[in-house]
């Protein structure tokens, strides 16, 4: 599979590269931790990520990481990742789940990547666009609704964790950011 670089001007994403690990491993932070990463992570464990990643991208499996680059010099500011593929999801979904280091936050840069990669995941055969997203994280709430996404409810996942489930329409133009 061809890899994806996705750019508005403002934000690139592109796919997550071994040389990408010392970056991530100093942006995580305990919003990180706790919104996405569910635990601080190690170096061994990002490095097998980033290269299940890279084998993901190789053999067109079901998920697509990127990073987030943002800045003159495509600076790592976060990921960003599509999943087609997830117990949660119908066919035609797809999973979107991002996050932003500390000083890339509040910058409008996670509304553009989401739109950005929901463009892919039209192109790619996307349907629709899921983000879940823990109650308590407003912040990621509101960047789905500026994407264009609409709050269907609540969801429980089999582990007894509660997310609210926001949904997009991807066989539709997404709204300008």
């Amino acid at each position: 599979m061809r890899e994806a670089v996705l750019s508005d001007g403002i934000v690139t994403l592109s796919p997550l590269r071994l040389d990408d690990v010392d970056a991530h491993l100093t942006g995580e932070d305990e919003l990180l931790v706790r919104w996405l990463n569910g635990g601080p992570e190690t170096r061994e464990n990002v490095e097998t990520y980033f290269r299940h990643c890279r084998d993901q991208w190789d053999t067109a499996g079901p998920l697509r990481a990127f990073g987030i680059r943002a800045g003159a010099g495509r600076t790592l500011a976060g990921t960003i990742d599509l999943r087609f593929a997830e117990d949660c999801l119908d066919p035609g979904q797809v999973n979107i789940a991002y996050g932003l280091y500390p000083p890339w936050r509040g910058r409008g840069l996670a509304t553009r990547s989401v739109l950005l990669v929901s463009r892919y995941a039209a192109s790619e055969g996307g349907e629709e666009a899921v983000i879940q997203v823990d109650p308590e994280n407003l912040r990621s709430g509101a960047v789905a609704r500026r994407a264009g996404f609409t709050h269907t409810g609540r969801t429980r996942t089999k582990d007894g964790t509660w997310f609210d489930r926001y949904v997009r329409d991807l066989r539709t133009d997404a709204p300008a950011v």
